[in-house]
């Protein structure tokens, strides 16, 4: 399919639904993070039934789900036509999307502004331009950012015509509004550390991984069965929220299964522990907004 042919075939009509709206909550015309700001309001702490004093659970089967055909979306905040006003956000991590785009289709042309957005993918190809001049593929393995800063444009589609591609789409608040808009991709396989978790993303520019415009830090972990480790938070205040990608684990003696989140906070440090082989993706991010 050439270029042109899938942008005119992309769904572009009410992609402002896709981008984090419900009906509702304001002009498709208005700034991605004042649309998304305006939904938050002040929480972070959700239902009391699962929460056990710094810790919320979210499990796999609790998130939103839409399925446009092309695309089948996993939520585990408010997105879209999902809109549950106790799943908002955990601090300034507002979107976890677990995304799968069928061969030859994504996303169109869309804007975006003061967002840090982080894409993750898990299987297959995914091709990204944007209004910067970037054209590039991110497969498995690696690690996109994008500052949206003052406002950018971009598109992302699968490559592929015969599998699908799997990834993680991830919106974080920044620190800073109207930054010049920036692109970065890695190889994070470079990175990777048996059985401990390493480091993909962070507030510095000469530290590992890619860097964000925000307090936050990023870290992946591929462990054997029967592994434990500490986690150490990077800087006070912050809490953060496990994504387990692949197998079993105990974070401080609570069991998650494959795209269980928990998030916990007011800790400087906690326990982990891997019941079976596992891979895992913890966020962590300042708890407080603006």
């Amino acid at each position: 399919m050439k270029r042109g042919d899938f942008l005119k075939g992309s769904l572009i009509t009410g992609l402002s639904g896709l981008l984090g709206l419900r009906k509702g909550s304001g002009s498709s015309s208005s700034s991605t993070y004042d649309r998304l700001m305006d939904q938050v309001g002040f929480n972070h702490i959700q239902n009391k039934e699962l929460i056990t004093m710094n810790t919320v659970l979210h499990k796999a089967n609790t998130r939103g789900h839409a399925n446009h055909g092309w695309l089948d979306s996993k939520h585990s905040f408010s997105f879209a036509n999902y809109y549950n006003p106790e799943r908002m956000h955990f601090g300034v991590l507002r979107v976890l999307n677990d995304d799968s785009v069928a061969p030859g289709r994504g996303f169109g042309k869309h804007p975006h502004d003061n967002m840090e957005i982080i894409s993750i993918p898990l299987s297959g190809d995914l091709e990204h331009e944007d209004s910067i001049g970037n054209v590039a593929v991110i497969k498995a393995g690696e690690i996109q950012v994008m500052s949206a800063g003052t406002g950018i444009t971009h598109s992302e589609f699968n490559r592929k015509k015969d599998e699908d591609v799997k990834f993680l789409q991830i919106w974080i608040f920044p620190r800073t509004k109207q930054v010049e808009p920036r692109y970065d991709q890695i190889t994070i396989k470079d990175l990777a550390t048996e059985n401990e978790f390493y480091q993909i993303l962070s507030p510095e520019v000469s530290d590992a991984g890619v860097w964000i415009h925000q307090d936050a830090w990023f870290h992946m972990g591929d462990f054997d069965a029967d592994k434990s480790t500490c986690y150490e938070i990077k800087k006070a205040g912050n809490g953060v929220y496990a994504f387990v990608l692949e197998g079993s684990v105990e974070i401080e003696g609570q069991k998650l299964g494959p795209r269980d989140g928990y998030g916990i906070w007011n800790v400087d440090s906690f326990n982990f522990k891997s019941t079976t082989d596992s891979k895992v993706l913890l966020i962590e991010v300042p708890m407080e907004l603006g």
